[in-house]
């Protein structure tokens, strides 16, 4: 088939692939390039169908598309996913033996995969370069896939050396085109990983941040947050929920209380032998254990689209790594809730850690990160456009996180505004947050001294409060845009028009109160109910249970076999014919053969019993 497909053919492919009669946004433009076989870089949210920007296209080129994945439990997933949908994939990597490694290298000779999983370390192993020469050579490799790109910049959440490493591909594969794909990337992040993977003007795709499906709340942390954690988690005992803590004795304690609640729960940590991290990871991707408990290393292999519950127990260390772990919810679309639990103590922790390093970059990227971490959990106001601006994107308030649905009182900080916005404007030079906050507390510190800031007429005139409102304060100024922070290493602050209108008292400056409320409440519509009636919220629960007959003969997680999306569909439709089940989202030609039977009979003999159409 050519490699320039017209929208009938795309749209073919998606239907009996995919199961899917229409694309999400961005993805139709992003297969196009690819298709034309032009260098691309993808940028679209967790949940937003990256996956399909590369596997589609993986279908209609001749040869075989080769795509590097960071880790083994994400290939496997992956895998079984496309041979589920009748695509022809294969991974290799150290979990295979020797005969299923030549076994799958001849099937990959005989041009009878479209998509090979590698991981980096893999791909630039002693002789596996040469056999993909072998490939280009003999059936040709349609284009390369960097999955998780990020992984490419020290500047990015999770920098992997190994990824550092794949300019390498480019110098000797340089007629392939390159795909890079990622859910989160700052725009400093963004530069890196094309500048890394030396590709000239490659096509540039970068969607919405905006997660419309997530409820996004922070709660104060205390010692009855268990207690919390444990009433969200029972507000729906069907659903798959993640908790992750920052040390490995919190993953064990969480994990333990709940199971002494009655509540399967399973822990992940780097700690735990691999064996162990994997049959952990596989029994909550098939639903044999409701709640995975965990640091950050779970999660980048996941992904199971029904997440209805992501809770941060710790304090998170960066906002980019929160915005991918909290997005591990509701990958299918359908509503889920991402809850902080925060205090100063946590805070208190992180900073210990960062005073442990020695580069003093990483100390001062780290102490950034925190601070915009800080930032989040303290803003009063909306925590997505808090969120979306961290990455560059603005937006109108969400309307669906806990300081939009229960706003805080206004409180006039004009005075206080005006007292920080002196001390900046009396310096000679631009400084950052701490340094003006020393300033103001009369703290004479070597800095301080050294730049004869104790002369100051702001020296110590906010003695009256203490350094977290002041910090507070100067955060609150940079959120409303009426003081800028630069985005180097060694962040300064400095004036701007509406900053001069607040010094001169031509506008007031009025924000909500600091105050964390301690349990907001969102209203009923954002509870996880699914919108199905009581007749048909039962037909789900016996169509869940028949995907988990089904997935457990097959030795795949349920999500493979068909996701909740398209149970609540079939709940809601009740289909009765062949035709009708092939209208449902994610039944493609395969499912339609393999599961339509089943499926239609347990529908059928559910409406019987209730005597339903």
């Amino acid at each position: 088939m050519s490699s320039i497909a017209s929208t009938q053919q795309l749209e073919e492919k998606l239907k009996n692939h995919f199961g899917f009669t229409s694309f999400r946004a961005g993805q139709k433009e992003v297969i196009e390039d690819v298709l034309k076989g032009e260098h691309t870089f993808v940028l679209m949210p967790t949940g937003g169908g990256k996956s399909l920007c590369y596997q589609l296209p993986a279908l209609l080129k001749s040869g075989m598309a080769l795509v590097i994945s960071p880790l083994i439990a994400l290939m496997k997933d992956q895998v079984d996913a496309l041979l589920e949908n009748g695509i022809k994939a294969t991974y290799l990597n150290s979990s295979l033996s020797v005969d299923q490694l030549r076994e799958r290298e001849k099937q990959i000779l005989k041009g009878e995969i479209k998509l090979l999983y590698v991981s980096p370390e893999k791909l630039l192993s002693e002789g596996f370069l040469g056999f993909l020469k072998r490939i280009d050579e003999e059936i040709r490799i349609s284009f390369f896939v960097i999955d998780e790109a990020h992984c490419i910049s020290e500047w990015g959440h999770d920098f992997r050396p190994e990824y550092r490493q794949m300019k390498q591909i480019r110098e000797i594969f340089p007629h392939i085109n390159c795909v890079a794909l990622t859910a989160t990337a700052t725009h400093r992040v963004r530069q890196d990983i094309i500048n890394q993977l030396h590709v000239q003007k490659p096509k540039v795709h970068i969607h919405s941040f905006h997660r419309h499906n997530l409820f996004y709340e922070v709660r104060q942390k205390t010692k009855n947050c268990f207690s919390e954690v444990l009433a969200l988690i029972e507000e729906d005992t069907e659903s798959s929920s993640i908790i992750y803590c920052q040390s490995r004795k919190s993953v064990e304690s969480v994990s333990a209380k709940l199971n002494s609640y009655g509540i399967k729960s399973l822990p992940y940590h780097a700690g735990l032998d691999g064996k162990i991290r994997e049959y952990n990871q596989e029994q909550f991707i098939k639903d044999n254990a409701q709640v995975m408990v965990a640091t950050i290393a779970f999660g980048m292999g996941i992904n199971k689209p029904d997440v209805r519950l992501v809770v941060h127990y710790d304090l998170p260390k960066n906002l980019e790594g929160y915005y991918q772990e909290s997005g591990r919810a509701g990958r299918d679309g359908e509503k889920a809730k991402c809850i902080l639990f925060f205090n100063y103590g946590d805070k208190a922790k992180i900073e210990h850690l960062i005073g442990q390093k020695t580069d003093t970059q990483e100390i001062q990227i780290a102490k950034k990160q925190l601070a915009q971490v800080i930032s989040y959990a303290e803003t009063p106001l909306c925590r997505t456009q808090n969120i979306l601006s961290y990455f560059g994107e603005q937006t109108d308030k969400c309307g669906h996180c806990d300081n939009c649905l229960n706003p805080r009182p206004l409180t006039n900080q004009t005075l206080n505004a005006q007292k920080f916005l002196s001390c900046v404007a009396r310096l000679s030079i631009s400084f950052g947050l701490t340094h003006i906050v020393n300033i103001l507390l009369g703290e004479r510190t070597d800095k301080v001294k050294k730049y004869k800031h104790f002369e100051l007429s702001t020296f110590g005139i906010g003695k009256d409060k203490d350094a977290d409102f002041w910090k507070w304060l100067g955060r609150s100024l940079i959120q409303a845009n009426a003081l800028q922070e630069t985005e180097d290493i060694y962040a300064v602050l400095k004036l701007n028009p509406l900053s001069a209108q607040i010094l001169k008292g031509q506008q007031e400056f009025c924000i909500p109160e600091r105050v964390i409320l301690f349990k907001p409440k969102a209203p009923e519509e954002n509870k996880i109910s699914g919108g199905l009636d009581e007749f048909s919220e039962g037909l789900f629960q016996r169509l869940r249970k028949l995907r988990k007959q089904l997935a457990d003969k097959a030795m795949v997680p349920p999500y493979i076999i068909f996701s909740d999306l398209a149970l609540k569909a079939m709940a809601v439709s009740r289909p009765k014919t062949q035709r009708q089940f092939l209208n449902i989202p994610g039944v493609g030609e395969k499912k339609l053969k393999e599961f339509s039977e089943a499926f239609l009979s347990q529908i059928q003999s559910y409406c019987l019993e209730y005597d339903l159409d």
